[in-house]
């Protein structure tokens, strides 16, 4: 490998660069009252069935809710969201309503009892929720829109900075699904 021109940097701050995916918005239900909140920690852990790891910090609304429950909705919000993203990561659910505070349509899941928007989920491990708060959810419905086929999302890098995804890179004639 060759020598690269690097300096230290802070451990604290290396999840700047290691983010694992877009920030999503987590939806939930419980006892008659509904959430939705912003979240940049998640990772996709097995492909079938399909689960996601979610860390939902003790300190937020959705937590609780979620912990209740049992069940969520994760939505893929686009850059066109971008303030309402913002907007719902900046307020508490215990305070005021998400969803009538930022114009957000509330539909009825199929599978799950959370407000839908794309991926319905279930609880399927909960081993590290309490020391790690991290919540391993099985996806059991998904909906997405036919277009676009990669839309453009967000990934937030502190700093209330966030990053475009950017252009589409294929490698389809050098894919090898066997390697799965």
């Amino acid at each position: 490998m060759a020598k690269t021109n690097k300096s230290d940097f802070l451990v604290n701050q290396v999840r700047r660069y290691l983010e694992p995916g877009p920030i999503v918005l987590v939806s939930s239900r419980w006892q008659d009252k509904t959430n939705i909140m912003t979240l940049g920690w998640h990772t996709v852990l097995e492909f079938s069935p399909s689960l996601v790891g979610l860390m939902i910090s003790t300190g937020n609304h959705s937590h609780h809710m979620i912990r209740e429950s049992r069940e969520c909705v994760i939505n893929l919000p686009t850059t066109k969201l971008t303030d309402t993203v913002v907007g719902i990561g900046n307020t508490s659910g215990a305070e005021i309503d998400k969803f009538e505070e930022f114009g957000l349509t509330v539909e009825e899941a199929s599978e799950v009892d959370a407000p839908l928007i794309s991926f319905e989920c279930r609880l399927h491990e909960d081993a590290l929720v309490e020391r790690y708060n991290f919540f391993i959810f099985e996806v059991v419905k998904a909906h997405v829109a036919p277009s676009p086929k990669h839309p453009e999302t967000l990934h937030y890098t502190g700093d209330g900075v966030f990053m475009v995804s950017g252009k589409i890179i294929s490698r389809r004639s050098q894919f090898r699904p066997e390697m799965l």
